[in-house]
């Protein structure tokens, strides 16, 4: 089988953290990268890494006629455009076979939806990255309790968290650019996650039905809710709690998920790693990156957690494999742009019901349609009414 070759649009933090899981996987090329800055260097690493040639492109026109997919890691306020970029691509004649857009698809539902139907539009297969629905510790619990949830019943209740100390780009802390804060930002990671896991086996993920969203007030950098969904074959009704924070300010990137069942359950815990280290005050000088070790660390020295391969621990190789090989296919990838769509949806209902202090029922007309047209007060820059 050929070389599939992939493109990236954006050079910065997740494209950085792609790439190094494209070291984990054969046959796959990161042939071209377009970005405002950084793509010379994103290059470089891909050359040095075997993961090239890798070509500078001056334009997402260019880079779409020099691979078989394009990756959209460029800023959320940006992916509108990036997406009618790659559709005048494809008319002009670019011979794309999928199109790769990183969590969230869109800042609002009214963004969402017009990404995806401008992938409808292009008439490409499309893979939405959740890298966290890939985690090999959350895909082998679903297996290992299998055979329970046939006997026992499905999951009633799980509770998804993301928790650091805040992101690298300035633009992630202005809400009017990013859409939103945390929950913006991660709180689409938690609900996915929760959505998945609660989802029985063998069934589709988007087989529970959203019935009602509830959240807490959610500042820049904290945000709490619970999401209602419904078996649409037993009408039982389950949950999942999400927990989002900028604010965590201990070891780093702490990714904490926990299912529970009739008689069962699951826990984990990223920051439980088979490896530490400890560096003492006198040596701790020479520790040039501490996030070597683990992203968004906050330390280099005392006792630390080392996790020795994020990439794949976080799901990021796995979504990948899934991509390209739905992709040579013909097909959607797991995860594809209707999904991403409905999670800004329940993203968006989060901040909706925080803002007027009650359940936003999913099911009510009269929720779907003020949804459709919502921005919330944060992304608006007027946070502080609800803050304050």
């Amino acid at each position: 089988m050929s070389t599939f070759r992939l493109g990236f649009i954006g050079a910065g933090f997740i494209a950085k953290f792609q790439a190094r899981a494209m070291r984990q996987i054969r046959g796959v090329q990161l042939a071209g990268v377009t970005a405002l800055k950084g793509a010379e260097e994103l290059a470089a690493f891909a050359d040095a890494n075997g993961l090239g040639p890798c070509k500078v492109c001056a334009s997402v026109a260019e880079l779409c006629r020099e691979v078989d997919a394009v990756a959209i890691f460029a800023p959320n306020m940006a992916r509108v455009q990036l997406m009618q970029e790659i559709v005048d691509a494809v008319k002009n004649g670019a011979e794309l076979k999928g199109i790769i857009c990183e969590k969230p698809l869109g800042r609002t539902v009214a963004e969402a939806n017009q990404i995806v139907e401008l992938a409808k539009e292009a008439g490409l297969p499309t893979a939405y990255f959740e890298n966290q629905c890939h985690m090999k510790g959350i895909r082998a619990q679903k297996e290992q309790l299998r055979r329970v949830e046939e006997t026992m019943g499905p999951l009633v209740l799980a509770r998804s968290a993301e928790e650091h100390s805040g992101p690298h780009e300035p633009w992630f802390w202005d809400p009017t650019r990013q859409g939103g804060g945390v929950l913006s930002d991660m709180g689409c990671h938690s609900i996915a996650c929760g959505w998945y896991v609660l989802t029985p086996n063998g069934k589709p993920v988007d087989f529970l039905e959203p019935i009602s969203v509830q959240a807490k007030t959610p500042a820049e950098d904290f945000a709490t809710g619970m999401v209602t969904f419904k078996n649409p074959e037993t009408g039982q009704l389950v949950q999942a709690q999400f927990t989002n924070s900028w604010m965590y300010d201990k070891q780093g990137l702490r990714l904490y998920m926990d299912g529970l069942g009739p008689g069962y359950a699951f826990e984990l815990n990223s920051l439980r790693s088979p490896l530490e280290i400890f560096i003492g005050d006198q040596a701790a000088e020479a520790v040039l990156d501490a996030e070597s070790a683990l992203e968004k660390s906050t330390a280099s020295r005392g006792l630390l957690v080392v996790e020795p391969n994020e990439a794949d621990l976080y799901g990021y190789v796995d979504e990948i494999e899934d991509a390209v090989k739905a992709f040579q296919e013909g097909r959607d990838a797991f995860l594809n742009f209707e999904y991403g769509a409905m999670i800004t949806l329940l993203v968006q209902a989060a901040y909706m019901s925080a803002e007027q202090g009650r359940t936003i029922y999913l099911t009510e007309k009269a929720s779907q349609e003020a949804l459709k047209s919502y921005k919330s007060l944060i992304a608006q820059g007027r946070g502080g009414e609800i803050l304050f």
